[in-house]
């Protein structure tokens, strides 16, 4: 009878520990995380008037000539691809 208390006890206190420490990581680790305090990219300063959309397309790549990593050589070729539509801003 007094075995089993122990090991009750002892398997409940292992889990308040485990609980206690998961609980305090996430909070810990919360409060580390910087806050966002909005955009602070280069783009806030830039007009939206002298934004275009640029649609997605594709863009051929050239791949220099090389060695891999067995020692084979290989030669150049070209390759297609894709960039996604995204917004280009100049500053004037």
């Amino acid at each position: 009878m007094l075995d089993g208390f122990k090991r009750a006890f002892a398997l409940g206190a292992a889990t308040v520990a485990l609980t206690g420490g998961m609980a305090l990581s996430s909070v810990g680790s919360a409060s580390a995380a910087a806050p966002q305090h909005g955009d602070h990219t280069v783009s806030r300063h830039i007009y939206r008037s002298h934004c275009r959309t640029v649609h997605g397309h594709w863009v051929r790549v050239w791949h220099r000539a090389g060695r891999d990593r067995f020692g084979r050589f290989h030669q150049g070729y070209w390759t297609r691809t894709w960039h996604r539509t995204h917004l280009v801003c100049h500053r004037r």
